[in-house]
């Protein structure tokens, strides 16, 4: 079974800092560009990181640079997003996916595959 699977969300307070793993299983993940995807309440969903394939250049939203870092592990087939310094506005399900190209900010994104979200709560 192809699939993708989120963890390592959670409830943390302003500042402090969480990692989320993005698990292939059934294909390889090395050969897609990889991105990072949240939906808050109201919101339309967006793209705030993404790693692409071969060259393993990144990408971010500008709400979130400077304190995400999105990198990959393709011996484990697991890409990471190590999250700094959170704020409230962070919050939302994050989602990962798999395509051929990155995709960041809001607007329709159609990758090969989703992952089933994971959700990141920042409240004091």
């Amino acid at each position: 079974q192809l699939q993708l699977v989120e963890s390592g969300g959670g409830l943390v307070q302003p500042g402090e800092s969480l990692r989320l793993s993005c698990a292939a299983s059934g294909f390889s993940l090395d050969v897609y560009a990889i991105g990072w995807f949240r939906q808050a309440p109201g919101k339309e969903r967006e793209g705030v990181a993404c790693i692409s394939s071969a060259i393993e250049f990144t990408y971010y939203a500008d709400s979130v640079k400077a304190r995400f870092t999105i990198s990959r592990d393709n011996a484990k087939n697991t890409v990471y997003l190590q999250m700094n310094s959170l704020k409230p506005d962070d919050t939302g399900v994050y989602y990962c996916a798999a395509d051929n190209h990155c995709h960041i900010g809001v607007g329709e994104a159609d990758p090969f595959y989703w992952g089933q979200g994971i959700q990141v709560t920042v409240s004091s």
